[in-house]
């Protein structure tokens, strides 16, 4: 169980990386994705990428409330690639579709928070801040790639 908790909170820190897959949260908890996706449902009762779109689209609905963002710019912001994914997804979540939600929820006297504060919050889009972290930390497994490939250029800068 501490193994899927360690994978659950990798998903919950990591949401917003459209990189983040099943094999990448798999190998949080040390599982093959399989085994991690039969685990998983059977602790949680949803699998991993159904725990992961809910988290995603619980991000998008506080940034549809709150932010004076585009649904183009939330959608990258919350991880996924694809608009029509995530309307799709979005609407079968709450039975609105994004602009729908927007119309529903805003317009109550609050003033949105402006699209440059939002970005700013949030990081940037998700490509500039996973080449920022990437950049700061090497990736899960990816320690003995950068330690192999520096060694070898070390033995080749001595010759």
């Amino acid at each position: 169980m501490r193994q899927l908790r360690l994978a659950k909170d990798a998903m919950d820190r990591d949401w917003a990386e459209p990189e983040l897959d099943l094999g990448a949260v798999a190998a949080h908890a040390g599982y093959s994705r399989y085994h991690f996706l039969r685990a998983f449902k059977e602790a949680y009762g949803e699998t991993p990428g159904q725990y992961l779109t809910h988290r995603r689209i619980e991000r998008a609905e506080e940034m549809l409330r709150s932010a004076d963002l585009s649904v183009t710019e939330i959608c990258h912001l919350v991880g996924f690639s694809s608009l029509g994914t995530f309307s799709a997804r979005f609407k079968a979540r709450t039975g609105l579709t994004p602009s729908e939600y927007r119309v529903k929820h805003v317009g109550r006297g609050a003033a949105l928070i402006p699209g440059c504060y939002a970005m700013l919050w949030a990081g940037g889009f998700p490509t500039a801040t996973l080449k920022k972290r990437r950049a700061a930390r090497p990736a899960y497994g990816d320690e003995r790639e950068a330690t192999s490939a520096s060694t070898s250029s070390d033995r080749s800068a001595e010759s």
